[in-house]
């Protein structure tokens, strides 16, 4: 019998989360103007001169020793020194006081590493949340996301349902919610690898009819794979078979020998049937006691041998879902003569697994609507009962309306929440607008809430920034990057336009050279390139070309920041949750691999019941 979940893993007290995002706050108010500031404006509003004192050069190598290129070593490693106590105050002269700007970017570097996620030791690791939740029981071994998802999506749909159903278990729930479920990668996989019933809410109708589409084909794919399934588990019977000692191939000989047309018949079914997979030494010992029987006992001592070897097959089927093996139908096999109520009992048994079959075809209802920090659920899912809530990738503010939902509605007993597009988090006092009763996804904790804390759009887009692709060689679009800044340059003086409402997308890619940028954005932009020669546009490029490791170096200062952003905004949310009466475990965990997947980290919580 397995060990039933244990008590959950330490987690941070309140005033730790709340500690530890004062630190964090304090080190960014005097960093965050590296990254509100655009590259589009790089050289237009003169950036570099303004914010950064040391030479390009200076500061890529810098980077180098201790930056992007040190990330995965120990913080007392990557600073060239043993390691040893790091304070806050160690990192007072990143900037200078007066000008405010850079002036140590090897301390700077230092900082930022020691501000993230991974230096801090406020992440629960994985491992330890799984090992309570599921106690001895062991994972479930199923189908392979990698045959129907790319690689990253089915990294990340592995690994968190792999969590998420557990916290079902341990909170003996059976519904889940996801929230901003897109194509339903996750949702899909929950009901049909875990059984779970799982309603896929999102506010885009194509997302919605591309789940169903993509939930049928699935299901084609499902049942594939369960045939493979058990074709492989009738050869591995067989290897057992043949691996047996030659005294056990004489005992099966002597006991097929003997009269027994009637039992051997349930072996020669077409379709898969428990006994198939059941071990051919449970099978002999069945067969050899069931030899010793009179005619008249063989049902009797039939049904016992069924019910001992339901159990036995038991730890072989568990990694299959439900519906993965044909029920055995009793209309199908010949026992001899069966009393009435023996025929109804079986009949009834038939009937039950026909209706559980089909009801497990529908474990997963894509429903599409906008959720906000206001939305009743019981509006939407009229079953709506104790559920788990999750959320894979939810876009800005729906990551705190996750939260916020979690908290106020009590049929929700846990949440694992893994935002992502920063950018498109709505901000309380970014436009210091007076809107009382507006629902703001950050800040979300009363601390940040009374500092009037603002991080800007700009920083908010440098945080979705991936510095782990860029450690293991991922390069910048700087390229791309340069030609959009000298664009600026041209558009405010040649045609004196400081803002646009249009946007010069994707052009870059579709351009084979500098001119060519510049006229195809200039369309984009509807401004008129006819007074512009081919000269005057390279004129510009030749200008700024010599200080494109400018913008290089200045990117990489806003990577190795953008984690400490992220930091900010999972913080708050945690110590949102920290704050909240009815929660008896709140964390952040590190799901994924970040290279992967780069928002990695998902924000754990449950609810307070009899059991905590």
């Amino acid at each position: 019998m397995s060990r039933p979940p244990g008590a959950l893993p330490p987690q941070l007290s309140p005033a730790e989360a709340a500690g530890t995002l004062r630190r964090v706050a304090q080190f960014l108010a005097r960093a965050l103007p590296l990254c509100r500031a655009h590259t589009v404006e790089f050289y237009t509003r003169g950036l570099w001169d303004r914010l950064v004192a040391p030479r390009p050069v200076a500061v890529l190598e810098a980077l180098g020793s201790a930056g992007p290129l040190a990330l995965r070593r120990p913080l007392g490693e990557a600073s060239g020194a043993a390691a040893a106590p790091w304070a806050d105050d160690m990192f007072s002269n990143v900037f200078c006081e007066n000008s405010k700007k850079l002036i140590n970017v090897h301390l700077f570097a230092l900082a930022a590493k020691y501000y993230s996620l991974s230096n801090l030791g406020v992440c629960t690791p994985l491992k330890d949340v799984l090992e309570a939740l599921r106690g001895d029981s062991q994972g479930t071994t199923g189908i392979k996301t990698d045959e129907f998802m790319n690689n990253k999506k089915s990294h990340e749909v592995q690994v968190m349902s792999e969590l998420v159903v557990h916290m079902a278990n341990y909170c003996d729930i059976k519904q889940v919610i996801d929230i901003g479920s897109g194509k339903g990668y996750l949702s899909s996989f929950l009901s049909m690898q875990y059984n779970l019933k799982v309603y896929g809410i999102d506010s885009s109708n194509s997302n919605t009819d591309g789940a169903h589409e993509r939930n049928r084909k699935l299901k084609k794919h499902w049942r594939a794979y369960q045939s493979r399934g058990r074709e492989n588990l009738k050869s591995q019977r067989l290897e057992k078979a043949n691996d047996r000692p030659a005294e056990s191939e004489i005992k099966c000989k002597a006991i097929n020998e003997q009269p027994l047309n009637d039992y051997s018949s349930l072996q020669s079914q077409d379709q898969m049937t428990i006994q198939d997979l059941v071990p051919c030494g449970f099978t002999e010992i069945a067969t050899s006691e069931t030899s010793k029987q009179t005619e008249v006992d063989m049902v009797a001592q039939t049904q016992s041998d069924e019910s001992k070897l339901s159990e036995e097959v038991l730890a072989i089927l568990n990694f299959l879902p439900a519906d993965a093996v044909e029920v055995f139908s009793s209309s199908q096999c010949n026992y001899g003569e069966l009393c009435e109520e023996e025929k109804a009992q079986r009949k009834m048994a038939s009937l039950k697994a026909k209706a559980s079959k089909s009801s497990e075809s529908n474990l997963y209802f894509p429903v599409t609507s906008c959720i906000t920090a206001e939305t009743e659920l019981s509006d939407i899912i009229t079953d709506l009962e104790d559920c788990v809530m999750v959320g894979l990738h939810t876009c800005g503010d729906l990551a705190a309306n996750t939260l916020r939902i979690f908290t106020a509605k009590p049929e929700i007993k846990a949440v694992c929440s893994v935002g992502c597009c920063y950018h498109l988090l709505s901000e309380q006092f970014e436009n210091q607008e007076e809107c009382p009763d507006e629902v703001w996804g950050f800040p979300m904790c009363q601390y940040l809430k009374e500092e009037g804390w603002c991080c800007g759009r700009n920083a908010r887009m440098s945080a979705c920034l991936a510095l782990e692709r860029v450690a293991v060689g991922q390069m910048l679009p700087t390229e791309s990057l340069f030609y959009r800044a000298v664009l600026q340059v041209i558009i405010e003086e040649i045609y004196g336009v400081i803002k646009s409402d249009r946007h010069v997308g994707k052009t870059f890619s579709k351009s084979s050279s500098f001119i060519d940028y510049v006229r195809k954005s200039l369309k984009k932009l509807e401004l008129d390139d006819s007074k512009l020669p081919d000269s005057c546009i390279m004129d510009y490029y030749e200008k700024y070309k010599h200080r494109m490791s400018e913008l290089e170096a200045f990117n990489m200062l806003k990577v190795v920041l953008a984690p400490c952003i992220e930091v900010l905004i999972l913080l708050d949310r945690l110590c949102y949750l920290k704050e909240q009466d009815n929660i008896a475990w709140s964390g952040l965990v590190k799901l994924f691999d970040p290279v992967k997947s780069p928002r990695c980290y998902a924000v754990i919580a449950l609810k307070k019941q009899s059991r905590f």
